[in-house]
Formats: structure tokens, sequence, C-alpha cells
């Protein structure tokens, strides 16, 4: 009687908690894995920067550097070279494999860009060793090509919430980093067990993640508001420029240089060039200074933003690797802090906004950038986190960093997309269009 009053099935019920049960034991491995290889990598990265920072000198050895990364994923990484857009891609036609190489081979990689000098993040290095070693966790275990795919979405979600220490923001950038348009809620259980297991793992083998002021409890103030909105439009804009200058620079290497080991020399060689011409090492590896002074207030020369986003796009454009968002926050922060001043705001508030929009609008995961907005900074001022990142992703169009990113569903109305259309594919057609 109880039963039918409740409406409950209990053959239903128990596949719940089979479902449950299941994807919490591989979405918990899964955080084990990726948080263990963030760990590892984080001291790891730790290390670099402190060896470069004592040896200066190490950043003429950058175009060196390069060529011996780049001639050891010439000749051994295979699909691995694909990075991020290899695991993204395999979400959606879910048939090769993502090689167990991919972890090594991107955590040296980075290690070298950040030891010389190269100024780049660690994103994608953690999402590529989460999502490589979800998959030698798969083949292990033989489990099936439906669970594959949540496996590798545990991966993402694992990497992305431990190597930040933002769990939640990891747990939803597994879902929402796939498709524009479309946050894919079969991967709920396995990617929110990976992000908080992997956050812990983190933790628990002690590595460091960065802490930023909390934002004031500010209440809606419709100046406020609009002066928001227009910040929104120029991190949005950043974005774009962005995206477009770094697949511009990889397409002219790709033109030009056609052995690609000399692509990252080249590189290397305009990123010691750009250091000796202004005089300062700040653009070089994460930037992390430049990220604090911003947030705290201290504030940043007016074009720092512009001068991260140049370095960031030659060395990643170039080959090096290394991932995108950390030198987006600092972008985003930079930009923020100089946008705060001139529209009579405090550059530390408009900072911390820009600090998420700008990455929102290049990965166009709005959701779990405002969600990292209020991880990182505090619930005092949701809204604005959330209006800052939804108008960037907008304003951004339809692109990105992650060129495989699908467009489920189009930003605005009067764009023709194709069914089940790329960010790579769109882009090409544009271009045939014009």
């Amino acid at each position: 009687m109880l039963l039918d009053l409740l409406h409950l099935n209990l053959r239903d019920f128990a596949s719940f908690w089979r479902t449950f049960a299941k994807w919490t034991l591989l979405g918990g491995a899964v955080g084990v894995l990726s948080g263990t290889a963030s760990a590892i990598f984080l001291i790891t990265l730790g290390w670099a920067t402190n060896i470069r920072l004592d040896f200066p000198a190490l950043l003429w050895l950058l175009p060196l550097g390069g060529f011996l990364v780049g001639w050891l994923y010439y000749r051994f990484a295979g699909t691995s070279a694909q990075g991020n857009n290899l695991v993204i891609d395999e979400v959606h036609v879910n048939q090769a494999r993502i090689p167990a190489r991919m972890a090594p081979f991107v955590l040296f990689g980075t290690i070298m860009t950040h030891l010389f000098g190269g100024s780049a993040g660690r994103e994608g290095t953690a999402i590529q060793m989460g999502a490589s070693l979800a998959d030698s966790l798969r083949r292990v275990l033989r489990l099936s090509r439906a669970d594959r795919r949540l496996l590798i979405m545990a991966g993402i979600s694992g990497g992305f919430g431990s190597v930040f220490g933002t769990p939640v923001a990891g747990f939803v950038f597994g879902m929402e980093v796939q498709s524009i348009g479309r946050i894919r809620y079969e991967g709920i259980i396995p990617c929110l067990v990976a992000a908080y297991v992997g956050d812990l793992t983190t933790r628990w083998w002690g590595a460091a993640h960065s802490h930023y002021p909390h934002l004031a409890n500010l209440e809606i103030e419709p100046g406020l508001l609009i002066k928001v909105a227009i910040a929104a439009v120029a991190f949005g804009l950043t974005s774009t420029l962005f995206v477009e200058l770094t697949h511009a620079i990889k397409a002219l290497q790709a033109r030009y240089i056609p052995y690609p080991p000399l692509r990252p020399v080249i590189g290397g060689v305009a990123i010691v060039a750009l250091t000796l011409l202004f005089g300062t090492t700040d653009y070089l590896g994460l930037s992390l200074p430049l990220i604090q002074q911003s947030v705290n207030g201290t504030g940043v020369v007016t074009f720092a933003f512009l001068l991260k986003l140049i370095f960031t796009a030659i060395t990643l454009g170039s080959g090096f690797l290394g991932g995108e968002v950390t030198p987006l926050f600092v972008i985003g922060s930079t930009l923020g802090s100089t946008v705060g001043t001139l529209l009579g705001v405090d550059p530390a508030f408009m900072a911390a906004l820009g600090f998420v929009a700008v990455f929102a609008g290049a990965s166009n995961t709005p959701l779990a950038c405002a969600l990292m907005g209020i991880e990182l900074f505090g619930g005092g001022s949701p809204l604005y986190l959330i209006l800052g990142c939804v108008i960037a992703y907008l304003v951004s169009g339809h692109r990105g960093i992650y060129h495989t990113q699908r467009i489920d569903s189009p930003k605005y109305s009067g764009v023709l997309v194709l069914q089940d259309e790329s960010l790579r594919a769109f882009a090409e057609r544009q271009r045939t269009r014009k």
C-alpha cells in the first residue's frame, strides 16, 4: 500500500542503487588516479617554476627545450599530440583509444615549457592526464563503450577539479565542455564523485592551491549591473582575440614550417626576444603574481593583459605544451583591473570577474566558470559573476580554445549550424562561404 501511495517501483529503485554504486566506485577510482596525477604535476610544476626563477638564464634554452619536446611528440606521441581536442572528441565519437602515453608525455612537455619560461597553464595537462588514466582504467576493467564515455567525462572532471582545487566547477566542467548549449547529465554521478575525490586526493598528497580574497556581499545596483555588462563585453572580445591569435599562429607555423619540431624553436626565439624587448619576466610561466596583484587591488600596468595574451598565444600556437586556462585567468584579472579603473569600479572586484569571464568566453563553459568564481572568491557577488560569464560567453561567438567542441545549440538565432558540427568544421565552412 505504501509503495503504491508513493508510486515507488522497486525494480526502478534497485536500478538506481546499482547505477549509483557502480559509478560511485568507478568515479572514485578515476578521482584517485586523476588527483594523484594532479598532485605530482603541481608539485613538479612548483619545482620547475622555482628553478626558473632562481636561474633566469634558463630562458635562453627555451628554443632548445621546445625542439626536444617537439621532436619527442613528432616521433612518439601519435594521437596524444591532439591533446584536449582528442579527449573532447572521444566523448562524442567514442572510437579512438586515448593512449596511456598521453599522461607522461603531457606532464613532461608542460614541465619543460615552464622550466624554460614558456607562457602556459596547467588545466590542459590535468585534463589529458585524467582522461588518459580513465581510459586506461576502462581497458583494464573491460568496460563497455557507453561506460567509456562516462569514464572519460569523469577524467575531465577529476583533472580539472583537482588541479585548481575547485571540485564544484570541475564537476560541471566535465559535463559542459563537450558541447555548446548542452550539459551531459548522464555523467552527473561519475563527474561529481571524480571531481570531489580528485580534489581530496590532491590535497591529501599535500599539493598547494592558490587562494584569493573573497568578494564583498554586493546588492543589486542597476548602475553596477550596466558597468559589469560593459566589462563583460570586453572580456568576451578578449577571449575572441586570444582564440583567433593562437589559431592564426598555429596555422602560419604549419604553413611555412613543415617540420613540426622546428615550430616551438621559432616560438621560443620570439618569447626570448619579447622578454628582452619589454625588460620583464612577468609574462613567463604561469604569471600568478599578476593575478594576486590584480585581485588584491595592488594594480598592474595598463596593457598587462595584452602582453600576457601575446606571450601565451605565441607559446601555445608554436606547439609548446601546457594549458590555456591559467593564462586566461591572468589575462582576465589584469584586464578586469584596468577596466575597473576606467569604469570607476573597484579594480579588485572587476579583476575577480575578469578572472573567470575571459575563461568562460574562450572555453564556452559559463556555468562551470561562474561556479569556479564562487568557489575561489566566495558567494558574496554571485549575480555579477554569472552575468559576466554569460555575456562573455555570448560575445565570444562560435569559437573556442577546444575546436572539437560540438555546437549543440547556437548561442543566438540566425546562425546556421549543421547537425553534430564541431567548432573547427563550423569555422571551415564559414571561411569557404566568404
